[in-house]
């Protein structure tokens, strides 16, 4: 039997003998991915998930999965030529990520959704329907790279910092690592992606990148919240950070850490700032910049990709505590398997519970897991 060469995922056998399950949301990342895989010869299999209501979602643009993103998958895998299948996942996405973010905004945190969407949905059951299909990978248009290192896969930042994703996927975990793929990761820019979907004739090239979060039209998440827990806007006080009474507010669910427009308050001088939410007394905790600096950051539900145990000892790291920032430097300290300590050095603003802090290596791109910021003990 003739020896075949590694194929571009990674198998020693041909393309067209290599299934591959592509993650399609009808948007142009993950289109060119699967039309990308299709023109190389694989055996692509593209399954879009249905979410939630579609006719709550016919109605709104600019998020994923929606019933016109459904349709646009449906469209691409027509032109390129391979089947595609919709996976009804509602029931599991209102279970796995929307009840928890009411309940996480409603215990005063900001939540991260489309990260529990990645590790509850799409990396676990997707890729567990990924393999009942006999898939040997399963592909997204996530912009983040995985390279073999000499321990095994490692997960590294997209080589586009301006599209990096990897502040949302640190929750993958080594086994979900080892059965995915990311072939957008080594892309320069998303203007390299468009004109691949160009190239490929796909009929979303021009479509505009999802902006919401896909179950929160035009990003008003009290009326999402409202909905999922009626009664969850009651009014309360805002505070200043020695108790006095500034003012009222119509429900902690509006409000969220480090915001300083549309606190309802003015005319006091320096500028105010959303400090801390406590749901308990109903108080919206404001003061000035300032306050907002944090330099301990309590970390749990921790995922760890680095080399060694997570538990060995304190290490340098650079980690990232909102989507938008770049990394900085800091140091891990583990409390127990999936606890931690993470001392800034230097100290940041707007750190929220809810938020993920994820850790990278001091130099270079890899991504070392991470974890959720929470009140701490």
């Amino acid at each position: 039997m003739r020896d075949h060469a590694v194929n571009t995922l990674g198998f020693a056998k041909p393309p067209a003998e290599t299934r591959v399950v592509v993650a399609m949301s009808g948007g142009v990342d993950s289109s060119v991915v699967a039309a990308m895989l299709a023109e190389e010869g694989y055996d692509v299999v593209g399954v879009t998930l249905q979410l939630y209501d579609h006719g709550a979602a016919l109605a709104k643009k600019g998020a994923c999965c929606a019933g016109r993103d459904i349709h646009d998958a449906r469209r691409v895998a027509e032109t390129m030529g391979f089947p595609h299948y919709v996976l009804d996942y509602e029931s599991v996405f209102r279970d796995a990520v929307m009840e928890e973010f009411a309940e996480s905004y409603l215990g005063g945190a900001t939540p991260v959704p489309c990260i529990r969407c990645n590790e509850r949905v799409k990396f676990r059951d997707l890729l567990a329907t990924a393999k009942d299909l006999d898939a040997d990978c399963m592909a997204t248009g996530h912009y983040i790279r995985r390279l073999e290192g000499p321990r095994g896969p490692e997960l590294h930042r997209a080589a586009d910092p301006a599209r990096d994703q990897s502040y949302f996927l640190f929750s993958t975990t080594r086994d979900q690592l080892a059965f995915l793929r990311f072939p957008l990761g080594e892309l320069a820019s998303k203007a390299q992606t468009r004109a691949l979907a160009a190239r490929y004739g796909l009929p979303v090239a021009d479509k505009p990148d999802s902006q919401d979060i896909c179950f929160v039209p035009e990003g008003n998440y009290a009326a999402v919240i409202e909905k999922l827990r009626p009664g969850a806007a009651d009014p309360g006080e805002i505070v200043d950070t020695e108790g006095r009474v500034l003012g009222t507010h119509r429900g902690v669910i509006h409000y969220t850490v480090g915001q300083r427009r549309g606190i309802g308050i003015g005319g006091l001088g320096e500028p105010l700032y959303v400090v801390r939410l406590d749901p308990a007394t109903r108080r919206v905790v404001v003061g000035p910049k300032a306050a907002l600096a944090t330099r301990t950051v309590p970390v749990r539900e921790i995922n760890w990709l680095g080399d060694g145990a997570f538990a060995d000892g304190p290490r340098e790291v650079a980690v990232r505590i909102r989507s938008t920032r770049t990394p900085a430097p800091a140091i891990l300290r583990p409390l127990s398997a999936t606890e931690a300590e993470v001392e800034l050095l230097n100290p940041e603003e707007g750190v929220s519970p809810g938020q993920a802090c994820v850790f990278y290596a001091p130099e270079g791109s890899r991504v070392l897991g991470g974890g959720w910021i929470w009140r701490g003990r």
